[in-house]
């Protein structure tokens, strides 16, 4: 019995020396902005608006496999939507091949607009992120992404929309 309680011990505190990737990005807001009107609607509602696979990820938090995305693999330059409520959540300019199988981003257009809390599920330590106006999960953050935020949001696809950004002509070009 002593010696379970020394390796929990253990385990509380290599814990609490890791922190949260939250507590690594400076004034990270993790509480829903007050300007957002925030969306809640029965789980018939989301059923009903959902595709299947859509509504197992983000509403009952399941995982796609990887390489299998839609966005994956997407080089277009454009935004990131919520699937669930339209509210924009990543930047193409924030997109980096991560290696994973999964669209990765290094940070979201508003921090206010993904929220995170812990998930020890599958015995694991790692960080939510839902969507802070329909509360949609989105996937994770973990500390291991790129400069300057050194965090990477991975995303399921069946989480997103996106919008490609329409490509202005250059200067030269309208004069061709």
């Amino acid at each position: 019995m002593i010696r379970n309680n020394r390796y929990l011990w253990l385990i509380i505190l290599a814990m609490a020396a890791c922190g949260s990737p939250a507590e690594h990005q400076e004034g990270r807001k993790d509480t829903v902005d007050s300007s957002i009107v925030r969306i809640q609607k029965e789980e018939a509602e989301w059923r009903a608006e959902l595709d299947q696979h859509t509504f197992q990820v983000m509403r009952e938090g399941a995982t796609e496999r990887a390489f299998t995305g839609e966005y994956w693999n997407n080089q277009e330059a454009g935004l990131y939507y919520c699937a669930s409520c339209g509210l924009s959540l990543f930047s193409s300019d924030t997109k980096f091949d991560s290696g994973t199988g999964w669209p990765c981003f290094y940070e979201p257009v508003q921090s206010a607009f993904v929220l995170e809390q812990p998930d020890h599920s599958y015995g694991m330590i790692r960080t939510e992120i839902t969507c802070a106006r329909c509360d949609g999960h989105l996937g994770h953050v973990f500390n291991d992404g790129p400069a300057p935020t050194g965090l990477r949001y991975c995303i399921n696809s069946a989480s997103l929309s996106f919008e490609k950004e329409e490509r202005k002509p250059d200067s030269d070009e309208v004069f061709r």
